[in-house]
């Protein structure tokens, strides 16, 4: 018997299709490609997803992700060569896809400490043309992806729960204790494109971020609009923008940890000037975070500027799992900004012409990293609106909307 039951697996492969659908703005067709992937824990819900996906006549490719061993194996022992390596077959999958679903179910959470971190960035930025090719369809309509967590005891011992406590957490998280968890994300994202419409409405230039233990502003940019509850992540909650990197200023603290890339990292204080990290600090991983900020020179930029509203989400405790922590509702709700690669869909515009001088001219930033950071402090969040106004825009982990 596995952590959820056989209606639970269900709902959440119906919340996960919901999410794939609503990703995706010019809809499937019957036979397109759809690829699904999920960790060895999680084949439960994969075999589920897979039989729905098949049944509504899409042509899935199913394969799962490298266990620990093998993924330690590889940094450990692969030489440059074999990083940078890319099948002709990978760029052919990803030219011919049209859906992707992840299943992100970890058996361990630090299985590459100590593995030396530019080997990871070497990987990453080889990847990096997969990506790109991965956000052209989608800016042209023709690619959508969602994901979502299915919970192990790794996962469960690092967020100080029990295995059963975990996947209660997501059950509630996800609506999956609803008679209609899809029905029900439908109801969340008309309820958040109000939101979005009257933050777009607002006409913003700076936004300045307030708490105990941080003062940032970023500036939105031009031709920017906000973002959330897309249906790329189940659960998802946020309303996000990719702001101009180079209006960034002032310091950004995390009091949420994570791990990333085998690496436990906790406290991280980052000080921005003229759009650049300049100082960090972390009580923990301090060394890591140096060496991912250097990976190229976008990854000491920022990608993602994010509020969660407490009203909608109900995750009130840290999960280990970025996807959860991102969507931190509890009493303050939650900012989280990410270091690294910015969303062209945030663009005020169709992001499918965007090219790639003008993105930079726009102030998006373009990495081989994408690296969420959470704080979920009280907080209070101004925007400066271009008619030369102030407007406070979220307190008390809320929109004042």
């Amino acid at each position: 018997m596995g952590v959820f039951s056989k209606t639970q697996l269900e709902k959440y492969a119906d919340a996960l299709i919901w999410g794939l659908y609503t990703a995706r703005r010019k809809g499937f067709k019957k036979r397109e490609n759809i690829l699904l992937r999920c960790d060895l824990e999680a084949r439960e819900l994969g075999e589920v997803v897979y039989r729905k996906l098949i049944k509504r006549g899409y042509n899935v490719v199913f394969n799962f992700l490298p266990t620990p061993g093998l993924e330690r194996s590889f940094y450990e022992h692969s030489d440059p060569a074999q990083r940078a390596f890319l099948g002709s077959w990978d760029k052919e999958l990803y030219e011919n896809l049209n859906g992707y679903v992840f299943i992100h179910a970890p058996a361990s959470l630090t299985h590459l400490k100590g593995i030396d971190t530019k080997r990871q960035s070497e990987v990453a930025i080889a990847r990096k043309p997969l990506f790109r090719i991965r956000d052209e369809r989608e800016e042209k309509g023709k690619f959508a992806w969602t994901l979502c967590t299915y919970p192990t005891p790794e996962l469960a011992r690092q967020a100080k729960l029990s295995l059963k406590g975990y996947a209660a957490q997501i059950a509630k998280a996800c609506y999956l204790d609803e008679p209609d968890p899809a029905k029900k994300w439908a109801q969340v994202y008309r309820e958040v494109t109000g939101i979005k419409k009257w933050l777009n409405g607002l006409g913003i230039d700076t936004i300045r971020t307030e708490s105990a233990s941080m003062d940032l502003e970023v500036k939105l940019g031009e031709r920017r609009r906000f973002l959330g509850v897309s249906g790329h992540n189940i659960p998802s909650f946020e309303i996000f923008t990719s702001p101009d990197w180079r209006g960034t200023r002032g310091t950004y603290y995390a009091n949420l940890p994570a791990f990333r890339g085998g690496n436990y990292v906790e406290k991280i204080r980052l000080e921005f000037k003229d759009g650049r990290a300049v100082r960090m600090s972390a009580a923990k991983g301090d060394e890591y975070v140096r060496k991912i900020l250097v990976t190229d020179k976008g990854a000491a930029q920022l990608g993602e500027y994010s509020l969660t509203d407490r009203r909608f989400s109900r995750i009130d405790r840290f999960m280990a799992d970025t996807l959860f922590d991102e969507n931190h509702g509890g009493k303050h709700g939650n900012c989280h900004v990410a270091i690294g690669n910015s969303y062209s869909d945030t663009f005020a515009g169709d992001p499918a012409k965007l090219t790639k001088e003008t993105k930079a001219k726009l102030g998006y930033n373009d990495s081989a990293v994408h690296w969420d950071l959470i704080n979920t402090e009280d907080k209070k969040v101004t925007a400066a609106l271009k008619n030369g106004k102030k407007v406070t825009i979220y307190e008390k982990g809320r929109f004042r909307y």
